[in-house]
Formats: C-alpha cells, structure tokens, sequence
C-alpha cells in the first residue's frame, strides 16, 4: 500500500457518520466493481444496472475508467506502475462514496488481482460491502466488438500496454457476480446482480417490485 508522504495528519470523525446516511437513504453503502477485458461489456452493464437501481429508488454514482482518465487520473498512463496508481486512486474514492451510504458502481479493466484486493481490503466493514462482478467475454468476441477500435490498434503495435494483448489480464479467482456477456443479455445480467443484491440482504425485495411499477 502507498505510504502518505504528508505528516502530522489527525482523522476528524464529524457528528453524521455512516450508519445516519445510510438510514436517511434507507440502503446500505456498499461498491460493486466490475472488471474484465476491453469490451467485455462492464460500461454498458455498469450503466443499465444504475438505471435499474435509480428506478428502485437507490442512491448511486458510477465511476468509468476513461471518464476518471479525464480529471482525477489524467496524469497517468498505463504502466503497470500507473494502473496500480489508477485503481488505488479509484479504491479510495469508492471507500468514499460506501461512506456516504451511497452505492457506488466502478467499471475498470483493473487487470491485477493484487490491485482489486488492495481496493477491497480498504473496507473497514465485517459485513462485505465490496461485491467483484467478473463481466467474462472471451478475448475474440471483445475484439469483434471493439467498441473504440482499440483492439486494432493495439494489434497495429500502436497502444503498447494494452490489456489481452501485450499486457496480462488476471481474471478473478472468487468474484462474488460472474457474467457471461457473450451468452447473457444486459438485461439479464441486471437481473443476475439485482437478484444477488436482493438474496444478499444489500437492497429490499420491495425495491425490485417499485421498479417493475414505474
């Protein structure tokens, strides 16, 4: 983990914690953090289960790896040494947001198991309240999609560092959600995480009936 390079900092606690947003929000703060390959179908999927959850009455913000690319982590590139920084950066933002009480949604490739583990381990929670969604396409049908045309140009030699092609993806051993996107509607795969979500006790089952009513 990154040591702070600043001293003499003391952590102010207020007087509204956690568990007072999370009553007023009526759900618990938790992140869902959706990773796999370029293409693999994390945006799209990240972006219908938040309109799915909005629906329900949920709180929620989603985090996409190229929309951080644009403010927060615009100084980095995409070294191993800078996509550690990336998702230490998003981990601690998403630590944040489960403070507020809200349900934070991130989609990155995140391809280093060590670095997904360093974002979950910053839980300070007994109860887990960091879900992996494991979004599983195989690497020919994320590059029959090629949504940004990436995968051709990283075959060009044109992107160095890229994830499936010139670097390693490794995929999760234990993730709590595995979609396969190639055989799964998006639909589907909301319906997949919401049904955990519920079974799980993050979200009221009433919530799921409020949506099919709107």
């Amino acid at each position: 983990m990154t040591q702070s390079k600043s001293s003499n900092i003391v952590w102010h606690e207020g007087t509204v914690g956690r568990k007072h947003r999370e009553l007023l929000n009526q759900h618990r703060g938790f992140t869902i953090w959706f990773t796999g390959l370029s293409g693999s179908g994390k945006s799209t999927l990240s972006v219908a289960l938040e309109e799915r959850l909005y629906q329900m009455g949920c709180r929620t913000y989603r985090l996409d790896g190229d929309n951080v690319r644009t403010g927060l982590n615009r100084d980095l590139a995409f070294s191993p040494e800078d996509r550690i920084e990336n998702i230490r950066r998003i981990g601690e933002v998403a630590k944040l947001f489960r403070d507020a009480g809200l349900i934070n949604l991130t989609a990155f490739i995140s391809p280093y198991r060590q670095d997904r583990d360093m974002a979950r381990n910053l839980s300070q929670r007994a109860d887990n309240d960091f879900l992996e969604v494991f979004v599983d396409a195989p690497l020919d049908v994320c590059e029959q999609r090629d949504p940004k045309g990436l995968y051709k140009k990283a075959r060009a030699g044109s992107i160095p560092n890229f994830t499936g092609i010139s670097a390693p993806y490794e995929a999760p051993e234990y993730p709590e959600i595995h979609i396969r996107t190639d055989e799964t509607s998006i639909e589907q795969g909301v319906d997949q995480i919401v049904a955990y979500l519920i079974e799980h006790g993050y979200i009221e089952a009433g919530l799921a009936d409020t949506a099919r009513a709107t």
